[in-house]
């Protein structure tokens, strides 16, 4: 499948912005079977300076500075993937889920090594027993990989409401595990912290979601702005990919944008501005559909 993204977001200032140093995350990834065809950003005020690079996960980002006074800034972020479905196939994921935790900090492949970072704790998220408690409900003793990781999605998907007005971006995963509500993030937040408290890695994974159906289900929850899911490591099946906002495995309606620890590691737009007031106002609108 072939997508067409938009990603616009608009800062409005309560008073004029003198500087603004910013980066954007915004240039979906080029992974095997899912490529990045072509990827621009455009900027408004333009910016004085700007340059690109390789962050530490391999996500593309865009550092760029604003030296002319405004009281708005527009960033849109235009992109054409082809996603392949295939990749996104689990492999074997039968092993108990015990062998798997055991076996990544020995597992010396590429892919071993690189997971181990994942398995503990991150800015945003925190590690306790709580989140052990809720995880091992599904991760029963001997219980295969896959089979556990489907029922704790199952379960949170069915135990917490998709609610945009209940938390923003400052909430912990402690405080979404007790309200039990909130969004995307949230809930790849809490199902990361369930699982790196039982040693599994577990990485946070942003991207664009099609919310509707081919079939004509139901609509999905989670689209018209960025999207988040969880990826976590089973030695005899790499990463598997699992959205606990759906209740379902990653195929080629997921566009994966970038990866990292957690949200803090890959927002789509940070920065420090001189100016601006004490408040203000933000839109974000994401637009994905299938090229023509």
């Amino acid at each position: 499948m072939i997508y067409q993204v938009s990603h616009k977001t608009i800062y409005r200032y309560r008073s004029p912005v003198s500087f603004g140093n910013h980066v954007a995350c915004l240039s979906p990834r080029s992974l095997p079977h899912h490529a990045c065809e072509w990827s621009e950003l455009q900027i408004d005020p333009p910016p004085s300076n700007r340059h690109e690079r390789i962050d530490y996960f391999g996500n593309r980002l865009t550092l760029f500075s604003i030296s002319d006074p405004h009281s708005e800034l527009k960033v849109e972020a235009r992109s054409r993937v082809n996603v392949d479905s295939e990749f996104r196939k689990w492999g074997d994921a039968s092993a108990s889920w015990e062998e798997t935790a055991a076996s990544v900090p020995s597992d010396r492949s590429r892919s071993g090594l690189d997971a181990y970072q994942f398995a503990f704790e991150s800015p945003r998220i925190r590690l306790n027993e709580s989140f052990a408690r809720y995880a091992r409900l599904s991760f029963r003793t001997g219980r295969p990989f896959g089979e556990a990781l489907l029922d704790l999605t199952a379960r949170m998907h069915q135990e917490f409401r998709f609610d945009g007005n209940a938390t923003n971006v400052r909430t912990t995963p402690d405080d979404v595990f007790r309200l039990k509500r909130g969004v995307c993030q949230d809930f790849a937040h809490v199902q990361i912290a369930c699982l790196r408290s039982i040693g599994l890695p577990a990485r946070y994974v942003s991207g664009y979601l099609r919310t509707y159906s081919a079939a004509g289900g139901a609509q999905l929850a989670g689209g018209d702005v960025s999207h988040a899911w969880v990826a976590t490591y089973c030695a005899n099946a790499g990463w598997l990919e699992v959205d606990p906002t759906n209740n379902i495995v990653p195929s080629e309606g997921h566009v994966t944008l970038a990866w990292g620890r957690d949200y803090g590691d890959i927002s789509p737009l940070r920065g420090i501005i001189l100016g601006g007031g004490r408040e203000h106002s933000l839109e974000v609108r994401v637009h994905l559909q299938p090229a023509a």
